[in-house]
């Protein structure tokens, strides 16, 4: 048992743990600091880049539609997202720092899910958008209007925080006696799960549930948004307006393959404590890897970003 430190007795001569330790990598403890420099890069070239997105799309006239609208606000969903996990990560690998308080994990596990899961429910809004954009693009500006817009994210959000909230607050009310380390570099839900000492069966149902809620609302959103695109896209008379037709959604389509791939593997499945070693692998690509591609892949394949990012250039140097 690695718990001495991280426990309190209780008087049925049971101990309850007040502190788990995060087992991180292995291979951390010879390439410690070459993770460490590698991670803080990934990591602040993240940050850098959805806010660099939330900045020109927010200061751009260009830029003032739906479409742009919703992509900042993912972009600030996909800045915090990151901030829940490497922060910790990158002082596991640099201090060997794995310690981390009860109510810390409690903390990570829940802003980790309602901003994942918030993701989620912005990516089927982006699905929609483009749905309504391509379609019905007469009716696209009545339907899409700032009203709707604002609704849309409002209710991602809301809808997110409900969800997890109660998932969370019944993690929080099982017993954890036994070991208190985390195979994992982060407080995952199903790691947590396979800790505890209490019957965790209707915690893994109701959490396997709203996986399937988020994932499937989203997926099908998804599906069908580019069902329709792709009929309506066919039917274009030229294949200039083809090409550009499928050059708007495909930086979509992209980080959807990646986001979807990922999460599928880690979260639908009834038991969440089974595959912990690959569930692993798989949150560093959630984790650390789509957060860094996204403002990659929405600005590289963007034109009108790429206009904005020139004129922005063109505004600093004038003022120098």
């Amino acid at each position: 048992m690695a718990r001495i430190s991280g426990a309190r007795m209780e008087p049925r001569n049971e101990t309850t743990v007040v502190e788990f330790v995060l087992e991180g990598f292995h291979v951390a403890q010879h390439l410690g600091k070459v993770l460490f420099a590698v991670h803080l890069l990934v990591y602040l070239a993240s940050v850098v880049g959805n806010t660099l997105i939330i900045a020109i799309t927010w200061t751009d006239p260009h830029l003032q539609t739906p479409m742009y609208f919703f992509l900042r606000s993912f972009s600030f969903c996909e800045g915090w997202f990151v901030s829940t996990v490497i922060p910790k990560l990158l002082s596991i690998f640099l201090f060997r720092d794995r310690a981390i308080h009860f109510a810390s994990c409690i903390t990570q596990a829940f802003f980790f899910l309602f901003l994942g899961s918030t993701i989620f429910f912005h990516m089927a809004v982006m699905s929609l958008d483009r749905y309504l954009a391509i379609c019905k693009p007469l009716h696209y500006p009545t339907i899409m209007n700032a009203r709707v817009c604002f609704l849309l994210v409002f209710f991602s959000y809301v809808l997110s925080f409900l969800l997890m909230t109660a998932v969370i607050l019944k993690l929080s009310c099982l017993s954890f006696c036994g070991s208190n380390v985390i195979p994992h570099f982060f407080c995952d839900l199903g790691s947590l799960l396979h800790l505890s000492c209490s019957d965790t069966k209707s915690l893994e149902r109701m959490a396997f549930g709203v996986a399937l809620v988020v994932l499937c609302t989203s997926i099908i959103t998804s599906v069908f948004a580019y069902i329709n695109i792709l009929f309506s896209v066919m039917h274009l008379p030229s294949a200039r307006e083809r090409q550009k037709a499928f050059s708007t959604c495909s930086s979509h389509l992209i980080v959807l393959s990646l986001m979807y791939g990922s999460c599928v593997f880690i979260y639908v499945k009834p038991r969440q404590t089974s595959r912990l070693e690959s569930n692993r692998a798989a949150a560093l690509v959630n984790t650390v890897l789509t957060p860094l591609l996204n403002p990659v892949i929405y600005t590289l394949r963007n034109k009108q970003v790429h206009q904005a990012l020139r004129n922005a250039l063109s505004r600093v140097n004038l003022q120098k």
